[in-house]
């Protein structure tokens, strides 16, 4: 499933409401850091050279879609998110800021939401651009090395949570934090962040970044890997329950 125009819907999210989607990767395939085992857009395309929209191309085609829903339809929220990570976009931080101005313009009630799988918060202008954002929905599917890599396999094989969570820290809990829950296989080696091990970790470290709001959810459309399995709406309660006890604002999707 992957979205061939910059600007598209909106469309109604499970999480955000009624969303005008912005599409900052290639609109052909996916480009991201990570090569999620749930992931809808599918596999990472070997592209040696991707095209990218250009700011300008992106600015154009938001501008547009303002223009053409802001008097007919009630706008939630306009999410970066799509064929991979949008935080790869080489002028991200300025697409930001285009969008920022055209949304005080058009519709100023719309926030401005990011989701990111985390990876590029080691760059100043992302984390400064992800700070004039409304809503910076972060990715960490699991707290311990191992799942998270079998789960999100990272194209730098290097990447540890530890590094993950010093990067998150810096938004001192001013974010979402956002996890898939599954169960499954892939090439051989077991998948289930549902674990009391793993939820142990997890728990953990969603007490020690303290965010502002937590968004858990489970796979809704076809994945890459085939052997995957869905979380019950119960089991997800379950999960959510403990952190709810200490005042944790817990969002489940399932």
């Amino acid at each position: 499933m992957l979205f061939d125009s910059i600007a598209y819907g909106p469309i109604h999210s499970r999480r955000l409401g009624t969303s005008l989607g912005m599409e900052i990767m290639p609109l052909d395939h996916k480009l991201c850091t990570f090569n999620c085992v749930y992931c809808e857009c599918g596999w990472n395309s070997p592209v040696l050279h991707p095209v990218l929209p250009t700011r300008e191309e992106v600015k154009t085609a938001l501008e547009t879609k303002l223009q053409e829903i802001v008097n007919g339809q009630c706008l939630d929220v306009i999410t970066f998110s799509g064929n991979g990570e949008p935080t790869l976009h080489p002028d991200f931080a300025g697409i930001i800021e285009d969008t920022c101005a055209l949304r005080d313009r058009y519709c100023p009630s719309a926030k401005v939401s990011v989701l990111s799988n985390s990876t590029q918060l080691g760059r100043p202008d992302v984390v400064a651009a992800l700070r004039r954002c409304d809503n910076r929905i972060l990715k960490l599917d699991a707290a311990t090395d191992t799942m998270m890599r079998r789960i999100d396999l990272p194209v730098n094989e290097g990447l540890t949570v530890a590094r993950i969570m010093e990067w998150l820290a810096q938004f001192d809990g001013d974010f979402t934090l956002q996890t898939c829950f599954l169960r499954g296989e892939h090439d051989g080696q077991p998948i289930d962040n549902t674990t009391p091990a793993e939820l142990e970790a997890w728990y953990r470290t969603v007490e020690k970044l303290r965010p502002k709001q937590i968004m858990i959810y489970v796979i809704d459309r076809k994945t890459p890997e085939e052997h995957l399995e869905k979380i019950s709406r119960e089991e997800m309660e379950r999960i959510a329950a403990p952190l709810r006890a200490k005042g944790f604002d817990i969002q489940i999707s399932a």
